[in-house]
């Protein structure tokens, strides 16, 4: 039998594959995919002007690629991010996240989040955690409830 059989395959998915839900705070999200074994997400969202994320830690690094708008850190006002902008966050990291109400187009950005997502509460105790075991049946949730599709192809590897 040829190598060329047994080698793994890529995986494809078209803009419109994914829909994009409500995250419940403004944004929206379309979970690209999910690495069940290494706790890694891939997740592209789109933010309204004027739109804030609760202050949040990261337990991995984070990578953030930014396709329109703007936006940055309350922590860090003068590291704007603009169509284009690579952003390379440390695992450790607590910032909050903050979109211009002078936006005048959403902002898009793709994020691969390795480990959790801490959302924290004004005096640092973890109100939420989000991560890849969690963002998936959430996501799904949501493409059901809002699409009316209960199985979005979502890709999902190291389950």
């Amino acid at each position: 039998m040829s190598d060329l059989l047994l080698e793994p395959k890529t995986i494809h998915r078209g803009e419109g594959d994914l829909p994009f839900v409500d995250a419940g705070d403004g944004s929206q999200i379309q979970l690209l995919q999910v690495d069940l074994a290494a706790g890694v997400w891939v997740v592209r969202t789109r933010f309204p002007p004027g739109s804030q994320i609760q202050r949040h830690k990261h337990t991995g690094h984070v990578y953030a690629f930014t396709q329109s708008g703007s936006w940055h850190y309350l922590e860090s006002p003068e590291a704007v991010n603009t169509a284009g902008s690579y952003l390379y966050e440390p695992a450790g990291s607590v910032h909050t996240l903050n979109v211009p109400a002078s936006n005048t187009e959403v902002t898009d950005v793709w994020f691969t989040i390795y480990g959790a997502n801490l959302n924290l509460r004004d005096d640092d105790s973890v109100e939420m955690v989000i991560d890849a075991h969690g963002i998936l049946p959430y996501y799904k949730a949501l493409c059901e409830a809002e699409h009316g599709i209960a199985d979005p192809p979502v890709i999902v590897v190291g389950a």
